[in-house]
């Protein structure tokens, strides 16, 4: 078929299209240990509440009412209000319901924002700019013009214990006329980064210096799912746009992202919204605002979701430091997300080799190539590192840790 250039770039195999293959596979077949996708845990608490939500949802008549109807291109209004009530309310931030919009999912949200910012504008052309990678594995191949990103490497801080961080390089950050966007997420997927409050600031003061907007992702951090285990503060004011996600609160079905900006980005969504598809959807909206009007969401993050994933952490810490017992295995220090960040010096192979090797033995995790948009090839770091999901029932993460361990003592020669 004569495809158009617009065809032929997305009908090209990326990254997140193989880690969601991969995710795909792995919950067909039983025999797989599925350490790469970014499914989250099913929590025996949160599926009570869901539950409960959705059996008052049924009894008023609003689920269904949900399902028989379109909402408007910005999203279901109630749960829109409730957002801009809760965020005045815990935060004190000057916003309304013009300042929100509903969205399928968070990756939708990227596309929109990414080639709303980047690509050609008045004859100049724009860019977005990951000031941080490795990044989002998500983020590699939504432009529609080619080679819409850029990106500076972190500094990569060594920590005691085997462990290492990485930091925003401001020293030679760059911004210049073809920046359109700047582009983090907090924490970071892959690496379980997050950005500090000074961080944020740092960031905000250049891009409205420049007159930029600054992007937060927002996925995993806080107020929810707040699977972040460093004290900081949500951020937002009229330059930053914050995307957020009802997928790891629990809800991935659901497809249901959130956008927060000023009212001009707003309506450009909205509009997008309209023409390429309708609306969003409104289930995940109505089970996320009885929430809300339950005040379960926040105990519900607070008091189960984060927990469960941090005492996950270091139990998956603690068996890869109990199965690999060699200094030249680094794990990044882990302060949000669902994933350990694992850093291999001197492996005589690629990690994209490894991860074939693993997948032949029945584990499934995500080479470290596919997480640095930006950069026209993957660097030694890059092919030295990969990604890990440990929301596994303990059992399963020893036996994918094993296999892990027994591959690169072969590979090592030890």
């Amino acid at each position: 078929m004569n495809f158009s250039d617009f065809g032929r770039h997305f009908a090209g195999y990326s990254g997140i299209t193989h880690l969601m293959d991969d995710l795909n596979e792995g919950l067909l077949q039983d025999d797989v240990v599925m350490m790469g996708g970014g499914n989250p845990a099913t929590i025996p608490e949160v599926s009570h509440v869901f539950e409960s939500a959705i059996t008052k949802l049924l009894a008023s008549g609003e689920l269904l009412k949900a399902l028989a109807n379109y909402d408007g291109p910005q999203g279901k209004n109630s749960f829109i209000d409730t957002l801009a009530d809760f965020f005045k309310q815990h935060y004190g931030w000057s916003i309304s319901r013009e300042n929100i919009a509903l969205t399928h999912g968070s990756q939708s949200s990227f596309f929109v924002l990414f080639n709303s910012f980047a690509g050609q504008s008045c004859g100049q052309r724009q860019k977005i700019l990951i000031p941080l990678v490795p990044e989002y594995i998500g983020y590699c191949d939504v432009g529609i013009e080619p080679d819409l990103i850029s990106s500076q490497e972190a500094k990569i801080q060594r920590l005691a214990g085997g462990y290492f961080k990485y930091q925003i390089d401001f020293d030679n950050l760059e911004v210049d006329r073809s920046t359109g966007l700047i582009c983090v997420s907090r924490p970071t997927n892959p690496s379980g980064n997050v950005l500090t409050d000074v961080e944020c600031q740092q960031l905000d003061e250049i891009a409205q210096k420049n007159d930029v907007p600054l992007l937060i992702d927002n996925a995993y951090g806080t107020p929810f799912p707040n699977i972040i285990f460093n004290e900081v503060n949500p951020f937002w004011n009229d330059n930053t746009i914050v995307c957020m996600s009802l997928s790891k609160l629990g809800l991935p079905g659901a497809r249901t992202g959130i956008v927060i900006a000023n009212e001009e980005v707003i309506k450009q969504f909205t509009n997008m919204t309209a023409i390429t598809s309708l609306a969003p959807g409104g289930i995940g909206p109505v089970i996320a605002n009885q929430l809300i009007q339950d005040n379960a969401l926040l105990p519900l993050c607070n008091e189960v979701i984060l927990p469960f994933y941090q005492k996950r952490s270091q139990l998956a810490v603690r068996l890869l430091k109990d199965a690999i017992d060699d200094p030249r295995v680094n794990i990044h220090k882990p302060e949000g997300s669902l994933f350990l960040w694992l850093w291999f010096e001197e492996l005589p192979i690629t990690t994209s080799e490894l991860y074939k090797r693993l997948k032949q033995k029945g584990l499934l995790v995500v080479p470290g190539k596919y997480f640095f948009p930006g950069q026209a090839e993957p660097t030694k770091h890059a092919e030295s590192c990969i990604r890990i999901n440990y929301v596994q029932s303990e059992s399963e993460l020893q036996k994918g840790i094993d296999i892990l361990a027994r591959e690169l003592r072969a590979c090592w020669g030890s």
